[in-house]
């Protein structure tokens, strides 16, 4: 039986372990933060000195019927595809409305990519995809940044 879900939820893919963030197995290579939501891991993360990105597009997927735990679960799982084919490694449940229309009841879960990184400044799709597939590889975002200075270059003078 999935693990109920609601709006606060955090759910993660492939974080390091130097957080101490308790979790549980949700989905495939995705798991639930347990007992604490976005605000509460924002905070972890930023203590060991890591950034936790809130991404602003939001994910919405709708559903016929009353929302139960299973068409939650299979709801989620559709909002991970999408965030994963971004390369986001993080998603926050922020919202799981009903709604009725001619009679007929619907849902619609709503969610925020987020993301975890050492580095201050978001990377690009393309640096996250290399980051998650494990490989190690130097990203422009990461190279040190040398000034024309310290390359040896002389400072411009009152004659130039």
């Amino acid at each position: 039986m999935p693990q109920e879900v609601q709006v606060g939820t955090i759910l993660m893919s492939e974080w390091p372990q130097l957080f101490g963030l308790e979790t549980e197995p949700y989905s495939g290579q995705w798991s639930v933060a347990k007992g604490l939501d976005g605000f509460a891991v924002d905070r972890k993360i930023r203590a060991a000195r890591w950034n936790f990105f809130f991404i602003a597009s939001e994910v919405n997927v709708m559903f016929l019927g009353s929302p139960g735990t299973k068409k939650i679960h299979h709801a989620l799982n559709r909002i991970l595809g999408k965030v994963a084919g971004q390369h986001f490694n993080a998603v926050e449940v922020t919202g799981i409305v009903t709604k009725t229309f001619l009679g007929l009841p619907y849902a619609i879960v709503s969610a925020h990519p987020r993301h975890v990184q050492e580095n201050c400044y978001l990377d690009g799709p393309e640096a996250r995809r290399l980051l998650t597939s494990g490989q190690n590889v130097m990203l422009p975002s990461r190279i040190p940044r040398q000034t024309s200075l310290e390359k040896g270059a002389s400072s411009p003078s009152a004659a130039d």
